[in-house]
């Protein structure tokens, strides 16, 4: 009781249970994933087994404090309902939006309050017992459906997102016929038929076919915040699945726009799925959710499964915490060292490369130095305050003509005079004065004089830029 008045209760576990099919239980993204989220201290996963799920009634169900459960082929999504209804965990995914998603037509009319961008489409509803009897009317190159014109190509979908046979029809300029996509069998996910009719029994949706560049983008939600976005080759091309060297189908890196992270945002909230795959079509400039599946985890991503498990592991303590009376605030995380395992163990990740570079295409500086000694330089000198630093630097076109008058000057004497008292050599008097006169103005970019004072004269071994008069033409 000591141990008890001092440290409070012992705190329980929060426990996560995953109940699905255990073909989805149990699959490797689920799998690495529930094996990060065990990692956080108070979280502990329960896995519902499958038979416990068809067979026993929901109250022998095992108990948990957080629900990961969702529908696939075979899973009774009811009794699901059921034991949430009756224990009331927290829901990762709600139950009852899964009803919707399992229908074309209500995930369309969802998307569509959203005011989320998808392609224009009209629904066929038939009735099984009269099937002649819709809203049908088929053209060669066309169908028009309640009243709706959809020229080729066009999609149809039947109204269950179950049924994954969607076909594309093509303009008889095309060569007609239709394209018959599927759930992927081996090396194929759809393959071309000559058949240019609709089809005659069933209810479909029927939507303008969006060009796309060749890719299908797949988005993943954890959350509202967080996506994750890969493109594969669209099956409505030639349907031969690109299959890497293990096998698997491969998959393109994607960046999602600021506008697309909405979207991303707008789905997840939309159909209450915390994890939610959705599919993308990116056509004139516009991108089009055309597709949404629910539940679903990236695959071979390990960077994915890190994040997954964080966000999930975060939103589970950040909402249970404080009623298991666990202290808990989100970790403000510095940025990850990036590590990376490899085939030689575990390294630095190189992140970025970050390069400054500078054009060579300059022209050198031309530069001439000379020694002056003639009291006008020195008058130069003294009018710009060239004594306080015993530097000057001339530019102004006022200041370069000053020079070039002073150059003329003593150019002029010294024509006059051969033993006059100029010590300046006429050579480079002489090429000071050209320099000078060149352009026939003076810009003051592409010309500069600098003085440096040296009272003792012209040091020993000075060094190049150390002297003289200079002067530097660019």
């Amino acid at each position: 009781s000591t141990f008890f008045h001092m440290f409070g209760p012992p705190e329980r576990q929060i426990v996560v249970g995953i109940c699905s099919m255990m073909k989805k239980s149990k699959s490797k993204p689920m799998t690495e994933i529930m094996e990060r989220l065990c990692k956080f201290e108070y979280i502990t996963v329960v896995i519902f087994p499958e038979e416990v799920i068809l067979s026993q009634p929901v109250d022998k169900w095992p108990l948990c404090d957080c629900l990961v459960s969702f529908h696939s082929k075979g899973f009774p999504l009811d009794k699901a309902v059921e034991y949430a209804k009756l224990r009331n965990p927290l829901l990762i995914n709600d139950l009852n939006m899964q009803y919707y998603i399992q229908d074309r037509r209500e995930v369309y009319r969802i998307l569509q309050e959203e005011g989320i961008d998808l392609p224009r489409y009209a629904v066929l509803t038939r009735d099984p017992d009269r099937p002649e009897v819709c809203n049908l009317v088929e053209g060669e190159d066309h169908v028009e459906v309640n009243g709706e014109v959809f020229p080729k190509p066009f999609v149809e979908k039947p109204v269950s997102a179950e049924d994954h046979n969607v076909y594309v029809y093509y303009p008889t300029s095309a060569g007609g016929g239709s394209q018959r996509l599927f759930r992927k069998i081996g090396s194929r996910s759809s393959v071309y038929s000559p058949e240019s009719c609709v089809r005659k029994t069933g209810s479909y949706i029927y939507e303008e076919f969006m060009p796309t560049d060749g890719t299908d983008v797949k988005v993943y939600t954890v959350g509202p915040d967080y996506a994750h976005a890969e493109a594969r080759k669209s099956p409505a091309l030639d349907g031969k699945v690109e299959r890497d060297s293990e096998g698997k189908e491969i998959r393109y890196p994607v960046m999602l726009s600021a506008m697309e992270k909405l979207v991303a945002r707008k789905v997840c909230l939309a159909f209450k799925q915390t994890v939610c795959g959705f599919d993308l079509l990116r056509a004139n400039g516009h991108s089009f959710v055309c597709d949404v599946n629910g539940f679903s985890f990236v695959k071979n991503s390990m960077k994915y499964y890190d994040d997954c498990a964080k966000v999930l592991g975060n939103m589970v303590m950040r909402e249970l915490a404080p009623q298991f009376h666990i202290p808990w605030s989100i970790p403000l995380e510095a940025e990850d060292i990036p590590i990376v395992p490899t085939t030689s163990g575990t390294m630095m990740e190189l992140r970025c490369v970050i390069a400054i570079i500078r054009h060579g295409d300059r022209t050198p500086k031309q530069k001439m130095k000379m020694e002056v000694r003639h009291p006008l330089f020195f008058a130069l000198f003294e009018k710009y305050g060239g004594y306080k630093s015993g530097k000057l630097k001339l530019k102004k076109p006022k200041q370069l003509q000053e020079v070039l008058d002073i150059a003329r000057l003593l150019l002029a004497e010294l024509g006059q005079h051969t033993d006059c008292e100029i010590e300046e050599k006429k050579g480079k008097l002489e090429q000071l004065k050209t320099v000078l006169e060149m352009y026939g103005h003076f810009s003051g970019i592409n010309r500069k004089v600098q003085l440096t004072y040296l009272p003792n004269g012209q040091p020993k071994a000075s060094s190049e830029e150390e002297g003289r008069e200079e002067l530097c033409c660019p």
